[in-house]
């Protein structure tokens, strides 16, 4: 891990192969099984649920049991009504952007394959510019070049269809990492590398490490709520990522200060356990590896959540990716950081297999005692 870079071609090339797959919630499985193929090497065994999670397993047979968390799913539309000019209207399947809707492109997903079509706009020419009409949920449509309502539905499409975006992959300016679905696949991948550097540094851990690639986030932690029921973990550490707040029309004073290329955010919110972020920032610190800091106040809004508040309590803690442009086609995330949130959480192993027992993790209510 002396070299500046960890993440090899193979790495950067699943990387791609992950993120140009298309895995909106509620649909999964193929990014999942790309996942757990490239995953495979790395770990011992798999479990999946009903409804897509899935978790490397390595150790599976020892007693205690660490989580290290992301979410697989990407926001999508739903195909809700079809007019009978063949125009297609949509509600949202988890928080997709309306403003960014007009003139893209989309894949609607139908038992026939993909359908192209595209989020129509009136032309500049003929709105009226006294009083000019914002894109709203119920007013962006598709148009998938049909003549009709008839012409849709023999193509493929019906009310219920999952539409999501194509935009590709690409690397911006050397550094950064610019496509749809950063959040949160970067976590899923992100996971995996850790994974491929325990094993590929041979690494023997005591306890068992759970990598959970969990369905669902988008739409209220759902998968994560399952998942966590199955493992029933001791600890849980879970990457997502969070809003930078350098861009345009943010106000730090609410949103807090964050910039793509200065290092992981480490969360401060009540379903943090102060013991665990405490061992991350000390594993930070002793491995000079940048960070940041965000208060998330009420909840973590994060998959940390289901996890802290299951099985009577799990202790829990979130380190975040910054990044620009949630929720677009165009997120963009810095390398340095992606590196750093995988060596943040490989080097937070390693100080729970060398410094701690788990009855480190259960003291901050025995104080009480």
């Amino acid at each position: 891990m002396a070299d500046k870079h960890i993440l090899n071609q193979q790495s950067l090339d699943f990387l791609e192969s992950y993120l140009n797959t298309a895995s909106p919630t509620g649909y999964e499985w193929n990014g999942q099984k790309l996942w757990m193929d490239y995953l495979k090497p790395y770990v011992d065994e798999f479990i999946t649920d009903d409804y897509g999670s899935a978790v490397g397993v390595i150790n599976p047979d020892a007693k205690f049991k660490v989580v290290i968390e992301g979410h697989a799913d990407e926001i999508s539309w739903y195909v809700n009504y079809i007019t009978d000019d063949g125009l297609i209207y949509v509600v949202r399947n988890g928080g997709s952007d309306h403003q960014i809707a007009p003139s893209k492109r989309v894949d609607i997903h139908t038992d026939k394959g993909i359908v192209t079509g595209v989020f129509g706009w009136p032309a500049i020419h003929i709105r009226n510019k006294n009083k000019e009409e914002a894109p709203k949920q119920d007013n962006i449509f598709i148009d998938v070049g049909a003549e009709d309502k008839a012409g849709v539905e023999a193509l493929g499409v019906h009310v219920g269809c999952v539409i999501t975006y194509p935009d590709q992959f690409f690397i911006l300016n050397e550094n950064k990492f610019v496509c749809r679905a950063l959040d949160n696949r970067m976590g899923g991948f992100m996971i995996a590398e850790v994974a491929r550097l325990l094993k590929e540094n041979n690494k023997q851990l005591d306890f068992g490490l759970y990598v959970t690639n969990s369905v669902q986030e988008e739409i209220g932690l759902r998968g994560a709520e399952m998942i966590t029921q199955t493992i029933k973990p001791d600890v849980a550490i879970v990457t997502d990522v969070t809003h930078d707040t350098t861009t345009p029309m943010i106000d730090k004073k609410s949103n807090g200060d964050a910039a793509i290329g200065k290092g992981p955010v480490i969360a401060y919110a009540p379903a943090i356990q102060n013991r665990l972020r405490n061992l991350i920032i000390e594993a930070a610190q002793d491995n000079d590896i940048p960070f940041q800091r965000r208060a998330t106040s009420r909840s973590t809004g994060t998959d940390t959540d289901a996890f802290a508040y299951s099985n009577g309590g799990v202790p829990s803690a979130l380190i975040s990716l910054p990044l620009r442009y949630m929720h677009t086609t165009v997120e963009m995330v810095h390398r340095d950081d992606v590196e750093n949130v995988i060596r943040m959480i490989y080097q937070s192993l390693l100080r729970i297999q060398n410094n701690h027992d788990f009855s480190y993790f259960k003291g901050d209510g025995s104080k009480l005692i």
